[in-house]
């Protein structure tokens, strides 16, 4: 008689070593921060949008709520298309955090424990956020391959310092790979269709290229 099969490892473990970052999808959520059409010019813009856009089919595939920030609106115009976000109603806000424009969100959600973080730009919405984030005791999983800045030195620079306030650096792939868990999840099929092609370059090889001393 065939053994069977080893189960992963069950989600609530999650909360026993919150240091180690695992993310369930009944406490994340997916912040997406300030793509608009006045940032259009910002290296590497369709890259990362066309990445924060897989990270929100999957997100509403598994049920994660999902918050859209827009950085005064009247001046760098709407959201662009392209994210896919039409569906959601953004947030708008003119300091540089998502915290203070967003926080009826989280003061709603007592069970949340980590964010996962993307948009633009690095060193300033996405850091600010971050620290925010950090200082209310939540994880934040900052997805490398859908944030940037206008300046590449200011992105790296930005990584590096978030990481050293504690967030967690990940890709895209490996969130979503985190959030869904297992193979025999019902919507894994769906999201395997999402992920097969490998997310766009976004600079990030040139940013981590050679053991760079801001990552050891």
């Amino acid at each position: 008689m065939p053994l069977p099969q080893p189960l992963c490892p069950p989600q609530a473990m999650a909360a026993v070593r919150p240091g180690l970052g695992r993310i369930i999808p009944g406490s994340s959520i997916l912040f997406l921060c300030d793509m608009q059409e006045k940032f259009r010019h910002v290296s590497f813009f369709p890259q990362i949008v066309s990445v924060a856009a897989r990270m929100l089919k999957v997100a509403q595939l598994l049920d994660v709520p999902v918050v859209l920030t827009e950085q005064y609106p009247q001046g760098l115009g709407p959201t662009v298309p392209e994210l896919g976000a039409e569906g959601l109603q953004p947030w708008s806000k003119t300091c540089f955090s998502m915290v203070p424009a967003v926080q009826q969100v989280l003061d709603a959600r007592p069970q949340l424990r980590s964010v996962l973080l993307c948009g633009l730009e690095t060193q300033a919405c996405i850091l600010h956020t971050a620290l925010d984030l950090l200082d209310r005791g939540l994880q934040v999983h900052v997805v490398v391959d859908a944030c940037t800045s206008r300046s590449q030195v200011d992105r790296l620079v930005a990584l590096s310092r978030m990481r050293q306030s504690g967030a967690f650096l990940s890709t895209s792939e490996g969130l979503i790979l985190q959030l869904v868990g297992d193979a025999t999840h019902p919507r894994f099929k769906e999201i395997q269709k999402i992920i097969k092609e490998p997310a766009p370059d976004s600079g990030l090889l040139g940013l981590f290229h050679g053991q760079n001393p801001l990552f050891r």
